[in-house]
């Protein structure tokens, strides 16, 4: 416990501890009978006339009503001196990787290839970040988004193992244009960026500073092969340099430069919370109140009553971690997401622990009554789960009219024009329609129905499972199209 961070998060609740030390001496100033006698009978006098027996109970109930108000107002005041992160607030450094698809990547001096070795160690890395936010660029000559910032590790993989020379066709080695899409993703965030590359441009080198000028992001570069361009380059961006390893070495070298950046980064203090520590009170609050019931003591219950309804704060104050969307959070933190959306109150929450849930109806029906980007953002995302492309399309739409910054809606919005393009073209090429199935009656008394898969049926299925899992020529067209935008 430092006691520099002491503090309490909510200290206007202390002032019920001033009641609590203030009932005693009320109690006793009640009970003085030689001050109220005071008017009618000579002070002289008093002592002698008045017959005081001695009490030999030192504790009354008003010492234990008293412990408890300063009890609880210390807990109602939220004591606390360490801060916390919650789980579902990011609780990882986001990292971005940036993978070098040039040529020169299909060198086979890291067996089997450069890029192949690179994509086993992004496997267990990915499978290590499970629950931190991972994005996914690729570079050559231009650079290009592959994936925004997600938790997902089955889809980062999915893209992570599709990855190829061949899907970029500029020549080069744009790091430039790298750390300039790594800024747009984190908007001025604290975050890492990892490139993991064999070589670099000369030519770019010295302008790298300027643009990793004023800016919360972290270069890692991590070597394939030995060019003496790689050691320039991690002088130019300022980044620590690593290399592939056969064990863990290289994955723990990543992990913990990108925590190390992102607690040290000015922006993880504002995101911190304080945890709230009052709730270890409660155990010795207990403790008071069943000492409190003993025979022949009573307590004016009705003043204690008006006093609470007085001084009753609001829901979230009186009981910071027992109201619904603080339950909620619980649940959502310990991976109990049916029981967080039926909890949460909040309707963002309550949509994104109905959409962890793959509750899609209810999350659907929440993010409907809200008409904000991550909203919207979220529908898109339930409609291509559906397959309903129109819908999604319009929905990122709509986000990117209230947001137009956001990297996650643009990608997405995408690859729903292109799922879109896809099923038309699939549905106008599919050769003469037949029935997916065909079921047999069963006669009365005489063996069972049997179904019989027909091959349209087969074949739809292989084309959805190509259409989620293989999704290179999905990003050859995409990176093309961008390349064709950009140039002059």
């Amino acid at each position: 416990m430092n006691l520099a961070d002491f503090h309490f998060l909510r200290p206007a609740w202390l002032l019920l501890a001033l009641v609590g030390v203030l009932l005693p001496l009320i109690w006793r100033r009640s009970r003085d009978l030689q001050r109220r006698l005071r008017a009618n009978i000579a002070p002289h006098l008093l002592p002698h006339l008045l017959l005081t027996p001695t009490d030999r109970h030192r504790l009354r109930p008003v010492h234990v009503l008293s412990a408890l108000l300063m009890l609880g107002a210390i807990a109602a005041a939220g004591p606390t001196w360490e801060q916390d992160r919650p789980d579902f607030l990011e609780n990882r450094a986001p990292l971005i990787i940036a993978v070098d698809l040039s040529p020169s990547m299909d060198t086979a001096d890291v067996p089997p290839t450069r890029l192949r070795a690179a994509q086993h160690m992004l496997h267990d890395l990915v499978q290590r970040r499970k629950g931190a936010r991972t994005a996914l660029l690729v570079y050559a000559g231009s650079a290009h988004l592959v994936l925004p910032p997600t938790d997902d590790p089955a889809l980062l993989d999915t893209f992570i193992q599709a990855l190829a020379t061949d899907l970029i066709s500029q020549p080069g080695k744009n790091v430039a244009a790298v750390i300039d899409q790594a800024k747009r993703l984190l908007d001025n965030a604290p975050g890492t960026l990892l490139l993991i590359t064999d070589g670099a441009d000369t030519a770019q080198l010295p302008s790298l500073k300027q643009h990793l000028a004023d800016s919360p992001l972290q270069v890692l570069v991590l070597a394939l092969g030995s060019s003496p361009t790689l050691k320039a380059l991690a002088s130019a961006t300022d980044a620590p340099l690593g290399s592939l390893t056969l064990n863990d070495d290289d994955l723990d070298w990543i992990e913990l430069h990108a925590q190390a950046h992102f607690q040290n980064a000015d922006e993880q203090q504002r995101l911190l919370q304080w945890k709230d520590a009052g709730y270890w009170l409660c155990w010795p609050l207990l403790l008071l109140a069943l000492l409190s019931v003993r025979r022949g003591w009573s307590l004016n219950w009705t003043a204690v009553l008006l006093l609470g309804v007085l001084l009753q704060p609001t829901q979230a104050e009186a009981n910071p971690f027992l109201t619904p969307d603080q339950q909620g959070r619980w649940a959502f933190e310990h991976h109990h997401y049916p029981e967080a959306a039926a909890l949460f109150v909040d309707p963002y929450w309550k949509g994104i622990a109905a959409y962890n849930a793959a509750d899609y109806d209810l999350a659907q029906a929440t993010f409907a009554t809200l008409d904000t980007a991550p909203a919207a953002f979220y529908l898109g995302n339930i409609h291509v789960r559906r397959f309903k492309f129109d819908d999604a399309i319009i929905a990122y739409q709509h986000a990117l009219q209230l947001q137009p910054v956001f990297p996650e809606a643009s990608a997405n919005l995408a690859l729903a024009i292109a799922l879109k393009k896809d099923t038309e073209s699939a549905a106008n090429n599919a050769p003469e329609a037949k029935p997916d199935e065909v079921k047999f009656d069963k006669a009365p008394g005489k063996g069972q129905s049997k179904t019989i898969q027909t091959e349209q049926a087969r074949n739809d299925a292989l084309w959805l499972q190509n259409l989620t899992t293989s999704p290179a020529t999905f990003l050859r067209r995409k990176f093309s199209l961008q390349d064709q935008e950009t140039q002059p």
